[in-house]
């Protein structure tokens, strides 16, 4: 025989050999997973309901439900803290001034409370030496009634430009 054949012959059965081995580590490795696999996707469940499969995806169809009723139970209970905080107290403006100039400091104030929406009211208390006088004014949309002083006009902005904080 030739010496090129011999060597041919050589290296092709080494790659036969080596071609051998991998398909036989190729199939103990699928069958370490098919066994896996079967484990997990295959049997009796203990509430007899079918396979581990049926029963996950019940498991996650169910716990799915729950957590649908509890997103829409949180919509509807968000949807009436909203319209509960539009009515609640949320702008506050407070200005102090001196009312007379006969007295000292800057005793007087008009102080203006207003909900999410411009609603609530102005006081305002004009401290003097003989006597203190208090007067409410009702504010809606922002707007009053009534002609507003220097001071009840600035308390009233300062009131809305709080409201307009806590929405931006």
């Amino acid at each position: 025989m030739d010496v090129a054949l011999l060597i041919w012959v050589i290296a092709l059965t080494i790659l036969v050999i080596v071609g051998i081995v991998w398909v036989l580590d190729l199939q103990a490795r699928i069958l370490k997973i098919s066994s896996k696999y079967e484990k997990l996707f295959s049997g009796a469940v203990e509430s007899g309901e079918g396979t581990p499969t049926a029963a996950m995806l019940a498991s996650l169809a169910a716990r799915l439900e729950e957590t649908n009723a509890r997103t829409e139970r949180l919509v509807a209970h968000a949807t009436q803290v909203d319209a509960a905080l539009t009515r609640s107290l949320q702008g506050i403006g407070l200005v102090r001034f001196r009312a007379f100039e006969d007295t000292g400091g800057d005793q007087s104030f008009s102080l203006a409370l207003a909900d999410g929406e411009g609603n609530g009211v102005i006081i305002s208390a004009l401290y003097g030496r003989e006597a203190t006088r208090i007067y409410a004014k009702p504010v809606q949309k922002w707007l009053s009634t009534k002609v507003l002083t220097e001071e009840e006009a600035q308390a009233l902005e300062e009131a809305r430009q709080s409201v307009l904080a806590l929405t931006s």
